[in-house]
């Protein structure tokens, strides 16, 4: 098995061994928020954008869920539900995976860091499209179509930035590194497919792209990341444990991820699918489920559960396992009621909210607090806003398996969203614009 360096992570609040006070750097106060910081880190202008973003796409479609129960008319250009998908999945996200593949990557792949600068224009055209796609999902499918290709182009031209990261390094090991440039460089083609399809009317297709999207792009990268950092950030905090991360599991992992893209894409054009189909799906899913819940365990779930911030990462975890378990369970009733019975959206969103929400929140709230010179640890803010955001997709799991309850439950889930995405912005953005707290550069 290839050998993955072992960065320590620092311990803040207190001197090393052996060193005096004065070995550590001198405090700073609060400085003035100013927009030339962010400039200074890639985080910092990656997760700025990305949370802008996300409160942006989270008060967007609460409005329009909220207007729709009040009865109000909401014109949409591009049909809501794949409007939804599509900026829910593909529009804050990568912009995430910015912040965090461009201070982490370099460090990687043993290379100096990255200029911020060579990020600002694709992450300003890759904003300027979204906001140009939102526009056109009401105004018009063309215009949709127009922002959807800035944002296409944006994406290209940072997976083509951290190709060739990937490409300089002479770092003896760079399989993960590769495999994330792979599934963002599937992020890019899928973006590109989704302003095609937008613009040409081909719903059917946007919709397969999006389950590439998700699948082989998002979950892929996720999954390589956590494969990679959620051991080692473990062991790093409860040394008792080891950093067992053997490369046949990230294979399998990647196998699992994979395979649902192309199965998720035939059943939107292939329907109804024959029982056998049904249950040849909860066959390969019942198993996943299980190993990855497993994986959570094995992985220190139950020992991170006194460390907040460690703790984050592994309950996201157990969402991956419980969206392939729904999955299983969903296709084994369609087998056996003739595709009449499922449980609709359920596993997707344990996925997307649970497994890829959650991650998020943890490993950016990890990278900011380490980053702006603050205690690496989860205070009571951002505890609040975790557990809120495990609330919300408990709440939109259940509305998909509680068809009664559906509109209350989902009216509920996008208040509690809006809620966490805008007050992780609010707060967390406040840091990326002033110096660090240390005084150390970055």
């Amino acid at each position: 098995m290839a050998q993955i360096p072992h960065f320590p992570i620092p311990v803040t609040g207190a001197s090393a061994p052996g060193a005096g006070a004065s070995a550590r750097p001198k405090p700073i106060h609060e400085s003035p928020w100013h927009p030339r910081w962010l400039l200074a880190a890639p985080h910092r202008l990656g997760f700025l954008a990305a949370a802008v973003m996300m409160a942006v796409s989270a008060l967007w479609w609460g409005t329009a869920l909220w207007a729709q129960a009040a009865g109000l008319s909401v014109t949409w250009a591009v049909p809501p539900s794949a409007a939804h998908a599509l900026v829910m999945s593909q529009s804050f996200m990568p912009l995430f995976m910015v912040g965090f593949l461009f201070t982490a990557g370099p460090r990687w792949l043993g290379l100096p860091e990255v200029h911020t600068r060579t990020l600002l224009i694709p992450v300003t055209v890759f904003i300027l499209g979204w906001v140009i796609a939102l526009t056109g999902f009401h105004a018009h499918r063309f215009i949709a179509s127009l922002g959807l290709m800035g944002v296409a182009w944006a994406w290209s031209t940072l997976v083509l930035h951290f190709w060739r990261l990937v490409r300089l390094s002479r770092a003896g090991d760079k399989l993960h590194a590769t495999w994330v440039a792979i599934s963002c460089a599937v992020g890019a083609l899928v973006l590109w497919g989704a302003a095609l399809t937008t613009a040409m009317e081909w719903t059917n297709a946007l919709r397969s792209l999006i389950q590439f999207g998700i699948w082989c792009f998002l979950a892929s990268t996720f999954a390589v990341v956590s494969h990679r950092m959620l051991p080692f950030f473990t062991v790093s905090a409860l040394p008792m444990l080891d950093a067992w991360h053997p490369l046949w599991l990230l294979w399998a992992l990647l196998g699992l991820l994979w395979l649902q893209a192309p199965l998720a894409a035939l059943e939107i054009w292939l329907w109804p699918w024959p029982s056998v189909m049904r249950w040849a799906q909860a066959a390969l899913e019942l198993p996943a489920a299980i190993l990855l819940i497993w994986l959570a365990i094995r992985w220190g779930l139950m020992q991170s559960m006194r460390i907040r911030l460690l703790a984050m990462l592994h309950v996201a975890l157990v969402w991956l396992g419980l969206a392939f378990g729904l999955a299983a369970i969903s296709h084994a009733l369609m087998a056996l009621t003739e595709g009449e019975m499922s449980l609709g959206l359920a596993p997707t969103h344990a996925l997307t909210m649970g497994y890829l929400g959650g991650t998020m929140l943890a490993m950016t709230t990890r990278v900011a607090s380490g980053h702006s010179g603050r205690p690496l640890a989860a205070d009571n803010p951002v505890w609040v806003m975790y557990w809120l955001l495990h609330a919300a997709t408990l709440a939109r799991v259940v509305a998909a398996l509680w068809p009664a309850a559906t509109l209350v439950l989902v009216l509920v889930t996008s208040l509690v969203w809006a809620t966490v995405c805008v007050g992780w912005a609010v707060r967390y953005g406040n840091w990326f614009g002033r110096v660090r707290r240390d005084g150390k550069p970055g």
